[in-house]
């Protein structure tokens, strides 16, 4: 079950107080958590306060969700929030047009591929470096 922002009332933005009561915990764990993650980048006002959308308010509640109910670490979180958006877009790809889009999509496909192929080269340099050593 994914956390959803429900009990939002219909604003369009939200300042940092009044989104970090709606999810609740403290403004520093939220202005820590935008160093942590970079994909929650909340919109700036002139005067640099920080403005935070619906759409930001769930990603918080997902991160929220993810450490403070999952008990992962942050980056354990970071790896299971970008393996759930990289399965969200190879099933919106598929969804929205069958197997010959996501193979020729650089969008969703590839930097899936890049990234896998990134993480076995890491796992494969580990190894040799372990078999070296012994």
């Amino acid at each position: 079950m994914e956390p959803k922002a429900e009990g939002i009332d219909e604003k369009y933005y939200y300042k940092i107080g009044e989104a970090a009561k709606k999810i609740g915990v403290e403004p520093y764990v939220i202005r820590y958590w935008e160093t942590e993650f970079s994909f929650l980048r909340p919109y700036k006002s002139k005067s640099s306060h920080r403005l935070y959308s619906k759409s930001d308010i769930e990603k918080l509640l997902l991160i929220k969700n993810y450490l403070y109910d999952k008990k992962f670490t942050i980056e354990g979180a970071k790896k299971a929030i970008r393996s759930k958006s990289s399965e969200e877009n190879i099933c919106n790809l598929y969804n929205s047009g069958g197997t010959d889009k996501l193979n020729a999509s650089e969008s969703g496909g590839s930097s899936l591929l890049k990234g896998v192929k990134d993480e076995l080269e890491s796992i494969k340099s580990l190894l040799s470096s372990r078999k070296t050593r012994n």
